[in-house]
This record gives structure tokens, C-alpha cells and sequence, in this order.
């Protein structure tokens, strides 16, 4: 499906979800790279936010546009994004484009695009994309790229999503001479010390609900503005509450305005979090998904727990 479409276009676009994380990344700039050794006869473009400085260690990350060109694609490639509007400023592209491709892995997906390669039990879009590229071809930058967004997906290779065929395509890319331990280490574990605060406070005014299986936590906007506090610097939070001893569902919230908060959900017992989120207008995989919500904290945590509940 990605050859035969790559065989058929002059111009490629490449866009992920809106705030990118380590598979957004890892999938569009392994596949950006491809595209430039493999079909050097086409002119590929990537397009995602700024990205978290952590990724930064990849050359590669500074050929990124944060701005749309005026431009018609012959194909736009949408990325580990689960529905159209979650391209961001690079949907008018995506609408543009004479022909467009999906590649992702989120179970909310409903395929949006004229060609669709859609499987939610994957650990990652970047592992779609290892199975989809030619195995021969994947240099030590390529495999770099996709190392990284399984490692982010998986936390590690440690969530329900890694497969045997997810550890296979790991030490394949390992087989590159790539920066493994190093790649973990930088942009997975390492945080600034302001991150580390706000996982301390975040962890201090947490709380436990129905019964200790649910524990919540927030930041405010003015708590974010205080301390230079960027979204991408919140990563990992929602996961560090997960790992409490005895809790099926953890949420996690950030304020990105007045009474409107991002939500994020993760699950490590029988609760499907993506039918949580999908209630309210969000989506993501059975274990980890997010949406936003307007209202306070607490009415947003209210809500949440309801549908929880039906659940547990």
C-alpha cells in the first residue's frame, strides 16, 4: 500500500496528531527519511508543532515545518493521528492533497482517509511503519526514528501492546548500530528539574477514588505559567500514576485554559479507557487515551468517574 502509493506521487506531505509524542515523531521522521533515500525523485515535506526539546538529539528534528506551505500535495501521509482534525494547522493540507494515506494504530480511528492501514493492536504507528518499508533500506537514522516511537508507545516494552513481533522489530532496528540506551535514557527517563516539581506535586495532590482504584491529579494553567511549564513538559505523569499500588485508571489533567482541560487516561486492570474518552468527544487505544473537557477539575473528574464506574 505505502510503495505503491509512493510509486504515484511527485509531492509527499507528512503530518502527526496535534502535541506530538515519541510515536508521532519516531513514525513521521522515520518515514520522511525513507521516502528521501528510497524515492529521491520526490519532495517530502513533514509537518508537525514544536516538538518536546528532548527530541532534539535527532538531526533530522530541524527539517520539521511548523508553518504550511501554499501548496498542493500529490499525497498527504497522516500519521499515529486518530481522527482528521487532530492534524492541526496541517489539516488544510491533508484537505488539499489529490490523494491521501492513513497509518495508525489508535482503536478509535474510523479511517478518514482515501487509504486506510488501520491496526489498533499494534504497539505504534512506528512499528506500522517498520512493517510497511522496505527492510534493506532502513539506515541507521531510519532505524533511530522508529526506535524510539515504539519505546515511547510501549513505556519501554513494558505495556500490553508489545508483542513478540514488537521485541523482533526492535532488535532488528538495534541491528543498525543505533543509540539505544542512549535514546531511552534522553528522551524517555531524563527530565529537567521543573518536570520533576510538577510530577512531585502532581503525585502530592493526587487523590484516590472509588475505593483506591481510580487516582486523579491536575496542574493549572497558573501553576504551568508560573514555572514556564510547556504540555510537553507534563509527559510521563499520567503514567507515574498508573504504576500506584492497586489502581485500575489513572487521570491526569492539565489546564490549557480557563476551565478547559486536557485529559489523559491510562489503564493497567479491565477498564477500556478509549470508551471513556469516546464518550466525551475523545479517543485513543483500550489503555491509553485523552480528550479535553471544559468545567472545573473536579467536574471533569466527576464525569469521568461515572463512566468509570459503569465500567468497574
Amino acid at each position: 500500500m505505502l510503495n505503491c502509493a509512493l510509486k504515484q506521487a511527485k509531492t509527499v506531505a507528512i503530518g502527526g496528531h496535534i502535541r506530538p509524542d515519541g510515536d508521532c515523531f519516531g513514525s513521521c521522521m522515520g518515514l520522511y527519511q525513507y521516502i528521501r533515500s528510497s524515492y529521491p525523485n520526490i519532495v517530502v515535506d513533514v509537518y508537525l508543532e514544536e516538538m518536546p526539546t528532548c527530541f532534539h538529539m535527532f538531526p533530522v528534528a530541524k527539517e520539521i515545518l511548523h508553518e504550511v506551505k501554499d501548496e498542493v500535495y500529490d499525497l498527504f501521509i497522516s500519521l499515529d493521528c486518530a481522527s482528521v482534525d487532530r492534524l492541526g494547522f496541517s489539516q488544510c493540507l491533508f484537505d488539499s492533497a489529490k490523494k491521501t494515506l492513513c497509518v495508525d494504530h489508535h482503536v478509535s480511528n474510523s479511517g478518514f482517509a482515501c487509504e486506510n492501514y488501520i491496526v489498533p493492536e499494534a504497539s505504534s504507528t512506528s512499528e506500522l511503519i517498520y512493517n510497511l518499508i522496505d527492510k534493506s533500506t532502513i539506515t541507521t537514522e531510519i532505524a533511530e526514528c522508529l526506535y524510539v516511537g515504539i519505546v515511547h508507545d510501549t513505556g519501554v516494552f513494558q505495556y500490553s501492546s508489545t508483542s513478540p513481533e514488537t521485541m523482533e522489530a526492535a532488535a532488528e532496528l538495534m541491528r543498525r548500530n543505533i543509540r539505544a540506551s542512549e535514546i531511552i535514557d534522553k528522551t524517555y527517563y531524563e527530565k529537567t528539574y521543573v518536570q520533576n516539581l510538577m510530577l512531585g506535586k502532581a503525585l502530592q495532590e493526587s487523590q484516590l477514588l472509588l475505593n483506591r482504584k481510580v487516582i486523579a491529579s491536575h496542574i493549572t494553567k497558573e501553576t504551568m505559567d508560573a514555572n514556564g511549564i510547556k504540555p510537553s513538559d507534563l509527559e510521563g505523569i499520567v503514567s507515574q500514576l498508573r504504576v500506584t499500588q492497586g489502581v485500575e485508571v489513572a487521570i491526569f489533567m492539565y489546564e490549557l485554559a480557563k476551565e478547559e482541560f486536557k485529559v489523559s487516561l491510562r489503564a493497567s486492570g479491565d477498564v477500556n479507557v478509549s470508551k471513556v474518552a469516546q464518550h466525551f468527544g475523545g479517543g485513543g487505544h483500550v489503555k491509553a487515551a485523552g480528550l479535553t473537557m471544559n468545567g472545573t477539575a473536579q467536574e471533569i473528574v466527576d464525569k469521568l468517574i461515572e463512566q468509570i464506574q459503569i465500567q468497574l
